[in-house]
């Protein structure tokens, strides 16, 4: 619900927004209240989702396509060239291709720590054992790891962490489970989910 909220506000709302202003650029026979009154606020909300997912389908075919590769290198090539831009570009482009290539981000396992601060939990993902010097550099012992710590409701943004392996309270969660209480904003929890399913293939 947070998720269809969070896109309703941000990307549909505008959408429909810009759809009546294009109705009303070609006709008069409605004004922009009557127009607002249905692409905005009643069953044209539905164009604001539709119309983005069409224009993406279309983007990301044209994109396969050898023209759309040789149009990216340019694009890519020109982006590298800008002041200022050139010199975080490199690395901005590493970390999307990184998240979005072939070789997916391999979490271990989920946890709980103790951030941003004690008292206050939060659900970790393990993706390894940290820096090879980290523990002789501020002076601790004993195993660390590398926490990724996704944020609501997009959880390819989040923190990373290292903490000491004793400060990490191994939870009987799957990764799916945990992404799916991070992206929820911990509305669906394993229990809860478990019950729809259930219901679910009970209806079918």
């Amino acid at each position: 619900m947070q998720l269809y909220h969070f896109l309703s506000h941000n990307v549909s709302r505008h959408v429909n927004v810009y759809i009546v202003k294009l109705i009303s650029a070609f006709t008069d026979n409605y004004t922009v209240a009557q127009l607002e009154a249905f692409w905005v606020s009643g069953g044209g909300q539905v164009a604001g989702f539709i119309v983005p997912l069409i224009a993406i389908c279309i983007i990301g075919a044209m994109l396969a396509s050898v023209i759309g590769r040789s149009f990216l290198h340019a694009f890519d090539d020109f982006l590298k060239k800008l002041p200022l831009f050139k010199d975080i570009y490199p690395y901005l482009k590493q970390i999307t291709d990184f998240f979005f290539s072939h070789d997916k981000i391999q979490f271990k396992r989920v946890v709980a720590i103790e951030y941003p601060r004690k008292g206050i939990w939060s659900l970790g993902l393990v993706t390894g054992e940290g820096l090879t010097r980290f523990p002789e550099i501020v002076g601790e012992s004993g195993r660390m790891l590398t926490i990724f710590i996704p944020s609501s409701p997009t959880p390819f943004t989040g923190y990373v962490v290292m903490i000491k392996e004793s400060d990490a309270v191994n939870m009987s969660l799957t990764i799916e489970e945990a992404l799916r209480f991070t992206i929820s904003g911990g509305v669906v929890t394993p229990t809860q989910w478990n019950q729809h399913v259930q219901k679910s293939s009970e209806h079918a």
